[in-house]
C-alpha cells in the first residue's frame, strides 16, 4: 500500500522512527534527518528520523522518505473458512494459524521452512539499504529427480553486488531465470517429457510447448515432469503440471517459465512468478526470518479460492 504522506496526510497514531531505534536497525538503513522546517512536523518531515529508500516494484520507481508507524484497521475471520461464490483465487492472512480451508483442511499442517535471505543490495542502488523482496536459497534445480546442469552453480547465490540469487514476486506472471539457467531447465524438461507427447511450435513468451493430447490430468494438474528446488534448508519445493504449465490455446500446453531479456542483464538469477505460487500456502515469518511454503494445495483436496471473504471474527 502507498500512500503520498505530502498530500494532507493526518493521523493521530503515526509514530516516527528515531535515528538509531530498532525499526531503523531492522531495516539496515544508515540514513538520519538531523533538522528540518517543518513547523509542525508532521509524517515524512520530523527531527532525528531515520531515512528510507522504498522500491515500487509495479511502477518501477523509487522515492526517498521518512520511516515512521502507523496504525490500520482490517478485516478479520476466526480462520474458519468455507466456500463463496467469488472470483478471488487466494486471500492474504496477518498472524498464525491454523488456517482452514474446505474440506476442513488446516494448510499450516502442511508447511516447510526455509530461511529467508537479505540481500543486502537493494535494486535501486542506494548505499545502505537492503533489499525489501523477499530471497529464499535454491542450490540447485531438479527435473524429474535428475538435476540440472548447463549453468554455474554460482548464480543461485547472491554476490557482494547484490545480484544473483531467486526471489520471490507476486509481480512477475511466470518464473524468471536468466538465460543459462532457463535453458537448461527447458532441455531438460524436453527430455524428460513422455515420448508420446508431441512437441509443437512455440508460443511467445514460453520457450518450450506440446501437444495436450496425450498429457493426462492428476489432482496436481497435468501429468508431466515434476521441477523440484531444492533449497537451502535441504527441504524442496516442488513445482507439479498445475503450476508448471500454461494451457496457452486448445490442446496447446506450454512450459510456464520465461527466460530473462536479453538486453538487460538479470540482477536476479530465478524470480518465482505469480504462476507457479498459484494454490500454494506461504507464509513470510519475519521474527523467524523464514519461508513457510507447503507446494500445490491440490494435493490436499483443497485450494487457496476455499475462503470465504464474508467471513467476521
Amino acid at each position: 500500500m502507498w500512500v503520498n504522506c505530502e498530500r494532507g496526510y493526518t493521523s493521530s497514531t503515526y509514530t516516527p522512527a528515531l535515528c538509531g531505534s530498532a525499526p531503523c536497525r531492522l531495516l539496515n538503513t544508515t540514513g538520519c534527518t538531523t533538522a528540518t522546517s517543518c513547523k509542525p512536523p508532521v509524517p515524512d518531515c520530523y527531527n532525528n528520523t531515520c531515512g528510507h529508500s522504498p522500491v515500487n516494484p509495479i511502477a518501477k520507481t523509487s522515492t526517498g522518505g521518512q520511516l515512521g508507524a502507523d496504525v490500520f484497521k482490517i478485516h478479520s475471520t476466526d480462520w474458519s473458512f468455507t466456500t463463496f461464490s467469488t472470483r478471488s483465487s487466494g486471500a492474504v492472512f496477518f498472524g498464525n494459524g491454523p488456517y482452514t480451508l474446505l474440506p476442513n483442511v488446516d494448510a499450516s499442517s502442511s508447511l516447510t521452512y526455509t530461511p529467508l535471505i537479505v540481500n543486502p543490495v537493494t535494486e535501486n542502488g542506494f548505499v545502505g539499504d537492503a533489499s525489501p523482496d523477499y530471497f529464499i536459497g535454491v542450490k540447485s534445480i531438479k527435473v524429474n529427480g535428475k538435476r540440472v546442469k548447463g549453468f554455474k552453480q554460482s548464480l543461485l547465490s547472491i554476490n557482494s553486488k547484490g545480484k544473483g540469487g531467486t526471489m520471490i514476486s507476486t509481480v512477475h506472471p511466470y518464473t524468471v531465470m536468466e538465460t543459462s539457467i532457463y535453458k537448461g531447465v527447458v532441455s531438460a524438461f524436453v527430455k524428460a517429457m513422455p515420448k508420446n507427447v508431441e512437441k509443437v511450435p512455440n508460443v511467445p513468451p514460453f520457450g518450450a510447448c506440446f501437444s495436450s493430447k496425450n498429457i493426462v490430468s492428476t489432482r496436481l494438474g497435468p501429468g508431466v515432469p515434476s521441477i523440484d528446488l531444492e533449497l537451502e534448508s535441504k527441504n524442496v519445493w516442488r513445482i507439479n503440471g498445475a503450476n508448471s504449465m500454461v494451457e496457452v490455446k486448445k490442446n496447446v500446453l506450454c512450459l510456464g517459465f520465461v527466460e530473462a531479456r536479453r538486453d538487460i542483464a538479470p540482477t536476479i538469477s530465478v524470480v518465482i512468478g505469480g504462476h507457479q505460487i498459484e494454490d500454494n500456502l506461504l507464509q513470510f515469518d519475519l521474527s523467524k526470518s523464514r519461508l513457510g511454503f507447503s507446494s500445490s494445495l491440490l494435493g490436499r483436496s483443497t485450494s487457496c479460492a476455499n475462503f470465504n471473504f464474508t467471513s467476521t471474527a
